[in-house]
């Protein structure tokens, strides 16, 4: 079976951890892909797709690390395995559905820790407020506080100046009844 037309994955103007992460999700798919897989590609073609897959594609950041001679070890034989994108209806839907289900997957991570977030910043904010409230609630009882001293302050004031007085009028009553007594 003549294998399908492909073009180099280099020629796609991605930068080399792009066509890493396309090299590694075409495996992915096309080996998640078992029933397009058989009817479709070469045995070449599946013995990558399985090669990637086993090697790391389904274990998530793990195949990111894998080396450079592992990627061409697995990557020989077969279009897609040297680096080539296959260009078939077929390859590119799988592939399509694949990257689909991927950003389906990565946007619901994205919508749960906007969400979350949400809700931290919720909560916070609510602490915030409950704080502030609390802050000037105190801050008025330390006002009325204050106003309390300032009172007391001027009756100890009042008090003291008529306890002079009294003072004063006891020294000269006194005064006066020494003399009388004389």
């Amino acid at each position: 079976m003549p294998l399908p037309p492909s073009i180099p994955d280099t020629q796609l103007g991605l930068s080399p951890a792009e066509i890493h992460l396309l090299r590694h999700h075409q495996g992915v798919a096309l080996a998640a892909a078992p029933s397009y897989a058989s009817s479709t590609l070469s045995s070449s073609q599946r013995a990558y797709s399985n090669h990637a897959y086993s090697a790391g594609a389904g274990r998530g950041r793990g195949s990111v690390r894998s080396s450079a001679a592992s990627s061409r070890a697995g990557s020989t034989g077969s279009p897609a395995g040297q680096g080539r994108l296959v260009l078939d209806a077929g390859s590119l839907s799988v592939l399509g559905a694949h990257f689909e289900r991927v950003m389906g997957r990565i946007q619901e991570r994205v919508d749960y820790l906007s969400a979350q977030t949400t809700m931290s910043t919720t909560s916070q904010s609510r602490r915030a407020a409950s704080t502030v409230a609390n802050a000037d609630a105190e801050i008025a009882r330390f006002k009325e506080i204050l106003r309390q001293i300032d009172e007391l302050e001027m009756e100890f004031d009042k008090v003291r100046h008529i306890r002079d007085i009294v003072k004063s009028f006891r020294a000269r009553v006194e005064g006066l009844g020494g003399r009388m007594r004389r």
